[in-house]
């Protein structure tokens, strides 16, 4: 588990080929924790499909528009998230088997789009009143989680930048 955390530090010196690798494969740790967060938006969506009607009847849709709204939401929501977990498990494991650089980029300016989307959310939702809101917990947890995801991408960048390096210099 130490080694890990040395590895996911994106400041530690890495010195060996063993823990450039450890490091690379953090970015593949990272992909994992969105596959993880997916599986809790997917859940979150089931449980709670209250806050979503609640959602549409603010819109001015009567009860049974914003039922019927609020079930072809979810599910559109529910299939999008889940083919979207499926997809980063694809990319996951292809990262933790052979850490490629541009699948780190990729998922570098994903999470920062998504950044800037949840932050840009609550500003957004304050200039329209009758918009759907989310609870305020669920962005910071999210914010958290993107976070941890940028260090760990960025952790495995750096392995991958330093791998390349070391085997370069063991090939001359």
């Amino acid at each position: 588990m130490s080694d890990f955390i040395k590895a996911a530090n994106p400041t530690a010196p890495i010195t060996t080929e063993a823990e450039a690798e450890a490091a690379a494969r953090s970015s593949a740790i990272s992909i994992f924790i969105g596959v993880l967060f997916a599986l809790f938006s997917v859940i979150y969506l089931v449980t709670n499909p209250q806050d979503l009607s609640a959602a549409m009847a603010d819109q001015g849709l009567s009860g049974d528009e914003a039922e019927a709204a609020a079930a072809m939401g979810s599910q559109l929501a529910l299939w999008s998230t889940a083919a979207l977990g499926v997809i980063q498990l694809i990319f996951g494991l292809v990262q933790w088997k052979n850490p490629k650089k541009f699948i780190a980029i990729l998922f570098i300016v994903l999470l920062v789009l998504g950044l800037v989307s949840t932050l840009a959310t609550p500003l957004l939702a304050g200039s329209m009143p009758a918009g759907a809101t989310v609870p305020l917990w669920l962005t910071v947890f999210t914010l958290v989680v993107y976070a941890i995801q940028l260090v760990l991408h960025f952790a495995g960048l750096r392995g991958m930048n330093k791998l390349d390096a070391l085997q370069m210099n063991a090939a001359r």
